[in-house]
């Protein structure tokens, strides 16, 4: 009977490159684990050429990047858990509730169908790419300004400025459009199978500081499970905001995904006869 190491797929989202879960995926390889961090489709190998050619990820929408992850799932070796971060964590969700993975993680996700409030820090932090209509089929960059609003209000201006620097990219307007309609429209692509009662279990993390998904989108989108039996948990932090997996207290994000990983039974290896 082999061994293989459990797959962590680790899902950015919006404004944000593939490489910014570099400090993850190195914890996560010393845990046993074995990560990977691929970017959304047609997404530049760097930052650099990421920047240069925005329109590339141009008229992106949710379930292009849906199946685009599930396509990188079935040719893992094992089943793998799922990591996302804002609108990737809203493709943790859909990809879970379609039965891939054996746990995800959805940190200040982006919000589903179903989910009602609309803070007016979430209006606003949108509002770069919701507000021209025409931004729908286009790539659309954050000043620093905005990214200060939006990701690193929770920390010190230098940080914020720094995080934008290293990481920030123009990203698809679309998922703001489609999430933004989702209670208006019949088949959203936001649409999440909340009910799956045989799904692994979910971790949803919250940013109590957070513009862009605020506490209370979060706290609703939990509350849309409460008629699966699948296990759904709920961990919120009083005083970060939604630079929280990329700033200077990542790693304390990071320690409690791990821990809850450990306690719903989520190992770093697997046997064969568990891997699918």
């Amino acid at each position: 009977m082999t061994t293989t190491r459990t797959p962590v797929v680790f899902i950015h989202g919006l404004w944000l490159h593939a490489t910014a879960w570099q400090p993850w995926i190195d914890l996560f390889e010393r845990e046993g684990f074995a990560p990977v961090a691929p970017g959304w489709p047609n997404e530049a190998t760097t930052i650099e050429a990421a920047r240069n050619n925005p329109q590339a990820v141009a008229d992106i929408g949710i379930d292009q990047v849906v199946d685009h992850y599930a396509a990188i799932i079935a040719g893992l070796d094992a089943a793998p858990v799922i990591i996302g971060h804002s609108f990737g964590g809203l493709i943790t969700q859909k990809l879970l509730g379609q039965g891939y993975g054996i746990a995800g993680v959805a940190i200040d996700p982006a919000q589903i169908k179903g989910v009602k409030p609309l803070p007016f820090a979430q209006l606003r932090s949108g509002l770069p790419a919701l507000g021209n209509p025409a931004n729908k089929r286009r790539a659309v960059s954050l000043t620093a300004d905005q990214f200060r609003y939006g990701f690193g209000n929770a920390v010190s201006r230098q940080e914020s400025d720094d995080l934008f620097d290293r990481y920030t990219i123009p990203s698809p307007a679309r998922p703001l459009f489609e999430a933004a309609f989702a209670n208006f429209t019949k088949s959203s692509p936001a649409q999440v199978d909340t009910a799956n009662n045989t799904r692994g279990p979910l971790l949803l993390v919250s940013g109590q500081e957070d513009h862009t998904v605020p506490d209370v989108v979060t706290r609703a989108a939990f509350k849309l499970y409460g008629d699966s039996t699948a296990r759904t948990d709920l961990k919120q932090y009083a005083d970060r905001g939604h630079s929280l997996t990329i700033d200077s207290g990542w790693r304390q994000v990071a320690d409690h995904t791990l821990d809850w990983l450990a306690a719903r039974g989520v190992r770093s290896t697997t046997t064969a006869s568990e891997s699918r």
